[in-house]
């Protein structure tokens, strides 16, 4: 596939358009989630970005329910302050890897350590973000949005396909958002870290949650048959610490406006364990979800041949042969 102009990616994804799957968003948005309240006892959950807003509460959640918890974050002292708050609370085995996901070492590191475990995987949620109004780039020269949002999950995915193929059973999570509409035409290969003309907040995200969504697609052909699923979820709108790296206006504008009209991050937790460990979700794979409903697509998240080509793209970036 050749790499697109925004001129024939607009030709390619427009007619596709539906104003139908646009109200469907918006009635969506309005559902809250499905629960279940069975236990998940004796099981692994692994959860990136876990010490702050929708992972805290879902490492929680998971943990009130016997599950024991594997955590991805960068700070080491947030780490085991969480680690020591979950064995005291809920009486199950928490450990950490600390490492930055958006180093690509890093990166390697941490999925390294899950795949040398003796003990299988039950639930793989990518929850770990950010949202940067200003452009910034990693040690590795990528643009930071790209990396922590994408490349860090299709790593740990890909470094991880022979033990969960082997094992049978994980669900992965991706932690998404319709934030993905933001990239209205879908990736631009030829400016792929926003290099050149002029960087967008919303359109970095929004690129990176496509790109996301394309490379579960691709997965879900891997998995196929082995019983893993691989799945996405927009976690609705709620008060989170994403974005609080940026300037003084922004952060106040969150605090004051936005986190004042939105959910708390513990309706996303539910959501995120009736995904991970709801029976009625066996088998059911390459699905987005907002909260525990199942969406429809727009066209540039559903272009197969995108994934194709991205495919490639990730491994070189993402320094895997």
């Amino acid at each position: 596939m050749e790499q697109l102009s925004t001129f024939a990616r607009l030709r390619r994804y427009w007619p596709q358009y539906k104003w139908a799957n646009v109200w469907e968003m918006i009635k969506n948005n309005s559902l809250p989630p499905k629960e279940y309240s069975g236990d998940f006892r004796g099981k692994l959950v692994v959860i990136s970005g876990a010490t702050s807003g929708i992972g805290y509460h879902t490492a929680r959640r998971y943990a009130r329910s016997g599950a024991d918890l594997i955590t991805i974050n960068r700070n080491a002292e947030k780490s085991a302050a969480l680690c020591d708050e979950i064995r005291r609370d809920f009486g199950v085995q928490c450990d950490a890897i600390v490492a930055d996901l958006s180093v690509v070492s890093d990166i390697h590191r941490a999925a390294g350590v899950l795949k040398d475990l003796s003990r299988p995987i039950d639930v793989l949620i990518h929850n770990a973000g950010v949202f940067l109004k200003k452009r910034t780039e990693t040690i590795d020269g990528l643009e930071t949005t790209f990396v922590v949002h994408y490349l860090s999950s299709f790593i740990i995915n890909y470094m991880l396909l022979d033990k969960l193929r082997q094992e049978s059973r994980a669900r992965i999570i991706f932690v998404s958002s319709e934030g993905y509409r933001f990239a209205v035409w879908g990736l631009n290969f030829n400016n792929l870290q926003f290099e050149r003309g002029g960087y967008s907040a919303l359109k970095a995200y929004g690129s990176a949650k496509v790109a996301q969504i394309l490379s579960m697609h691709r997965f879900a052909d891997l998995f196929k048959g082995t019983g893993v699923t691989i799945n996405a979820m927009h976690p609705g709108m709620v008060a989170t610490n994403s974005g609080n790296e940026n300037h003084a206006f922004y952060r106040w504008y969150k605090k004051h406006i936005i986190d004042r009209n939105s959910l708390p991050p513990t309706v996303s937790a539910e959501a995120l364990y009736y995904l991970g460990a709801a029976p009625e979700l066996a088998g059911v794979t390459d699905t987005c979800f907002n909260l525990t409903t199942e969406e429809s697509l727009a066209p540039q998240v559903m272009d197969l041949e995108m994934a194709e080509f991205l495919w490639p793209v990730s491994m070189k970036l993402g320094k895997l042969s």
